[in-house]
């Protein structure tokens, strides 16, 4: 009867036992949907703290030890010796107009960060997935101003050491103007895969600048899914594929689209860096330069609930 009594007044429990909206009331955007996730914000965050606690919860224990070797000692050593920055941009190559790219995450390593990613999936706690972009099924909100997002102790840790120890002061690196238009965050994960999910049409992002990282482990093969990135100055595309563990950084206003994927899955994390309110630079050029010391910082201002979708 104790073990039952329990079970009853568990947060998780009660997490489990919700019903969540239509796919069709999510597509609609109905205003039932959000009551839904306000109504339960507390709910969730407490279920995924005492899941992590249970024994069926996962913690994910060796955060930056997940990143790229070089990249994670180049960071490190910027934030002790910021005139050391070029050691981190020399790791970032221009692949396309505008389009950076360099090894992210540890291809070796990533399968600790997929392994707690699979059991969230199967945590059976709500999750609300990123219907902005045609509901992509099997993604999450990751970002805590998002209605529905995961709430784990540990995995908003690692969220935070990703944003604010190496994907700002890297865009501030490429993209001098940002600088002031990206103290407030946001993020998600998604996935491409055949005869589901499978492309996304040309867009813009609401963002100052956007990090894409590819999340597959080197022996999940996909093809197709390739990103598009437009030149305004040619008028043409440039094509990009992912390899495990690589990101693809760029300002928000660049267009691009992912191609079909014609078989296998993509698995990616999405960040946005943009200024209070989602305010975003107008020029590409910075009026008031700013010191190596002032781009590796921490925003101190606080984190408002402005989110684009």
């Amino acid at each position: 009867m104790k073990n039952a009594a329990i079970s009853l007044n568990s947060e998780l429990e009660k997490a489990r036992a919700l019903t969540l909206p239509s796919r069709q009331d999510m597509l609609a955007r109905s205003p039932s949907v959000q009551s839904f996730w306000i109504n339960n914000q507390q709910l969730l965050a407490n279920a995924w703290s005492e899941w992590e606690q249970s024994s069926s919860g996962s913690i994910l224990v060796s955060g930056e030890s997940l990143l790229d070797e070089k990249l994670q000692s180049a960071v490190n050593t910027a934030w002790q010796d910021p005139t050391t920055e070029i050691l981190v941009k020399d790791l970032w190559e221009e692949a396309a107009p505008g389009v950076y790219t360099a090894q992210f995450f540890s291809p070796e390593k990533l399968s600790e960060l997929r392994q707690y990613l699979d059991s969230v999936a199967t945590a059976d706690i709500p999750l609300r997935p990123p219907y902005g972009i045609v509901l992509n099924r099997h993604g999450a909100m990751l970002d805590e101003r998002s209605e529905g997002y995961l709430a784990a102790p540990s995995f908003q840790a690692f969220y935070r050491v990703l944003l604010d120890k190496y994907m700002r002061p890297i865009a501030r690196l490429l993209f001098p103007e940002i600088y002031g238009y990206d103290n407030q965050t946001f993020g998600f994960s998604i996935q491409w895969q055949a005869g589901m999910d499978t492309s996304l049409r040309l867009h813009t992002d609401a963002s100052s600048v956007t990090m894409n990282i590819n999340m597959n482990l080197p022996d999940e093969k996909f093809t197709g899914s390739e990103v598009d990135f437009y030149d305004p100055i040619t008028g043409s595309f440039k094509r990009l594929s992912f390899e495990p563990g690589t990101a693809m950084i760029h300002r928000g206003n660049i267009a691009h689209a992912s191609q079909p994927i014609r078989s296998g899955e993509r698995s990616n994390m999405v960040l946005w860096l943009y200024g209070d309110r989602m305010q975003t630079p107008i020029a590409y050029n910075q009026a008031d330069p700013v010191s190596a010391r002032q781009r590796w910082s921490t925003p101190t201002a606080p984190r408002d609930r402005s989110a684009p979708f």
